[in-house]
């Protein structure tokens, strides 16, 4: 998935300034030049997508740079794009194979148990909201 990044350039007293226009409240900032500011860009789309996904919030799909480049707010500003995993998106269950010592494994599932999940879910659980 490639989102299209507005870079407002800095100097040696600003930073390069980030809006991602697709993720509403999606921003970043960049001290060092446009490879960082792309670097920085591609983190906070993340954050910002996992966040979404976990409230339950669509995802936008991303815009061209084309009609992005005509809206008056962004002019004087680079244009790049930020490629993201697409894995990110998915919902897809996925199998693993984990090993553990099985007084971690009994203490997992005493947890899992206790909190009214199975597992996996209590694995799912513990990560989302770390």
């Amino acid at each position: 998935m490639k989102y299209p990044i507005a870079i407002e350039p800095g100097n040696d007293k600003t930073a390069w300034g980030v809006i991602i226009p697709d993720l509403p409240g999606c921003f970043s900032a960049a001290d060092s030049g446009i490879d960082e500011a792309i670097d920085n860009a591609k983190e906070a789309i993340e954050l910002w997508i996992e966040a979404a996904l976990d409230d339950s919030r669509d995802v936008p799909k991303p815009s061209s740079i084309s009609d992005l480049q005509k809206k008056k707010e962004f002019k004087g500003y680079i244009w790049a794009i930020a490629e993201i995993d697409p894995a990110l998106l998915s919902n897809e269950i996925e199998r693993v194979n984990i090993s553990l010592p099985k007084r971690v494994l009994a203490r997992l599932d005493a947890k899992a148990k206790s909190a009214g999940e199975n597992r996996s879910g209590y694995i799912a659980q513990m990560a989302i909201s770390s």
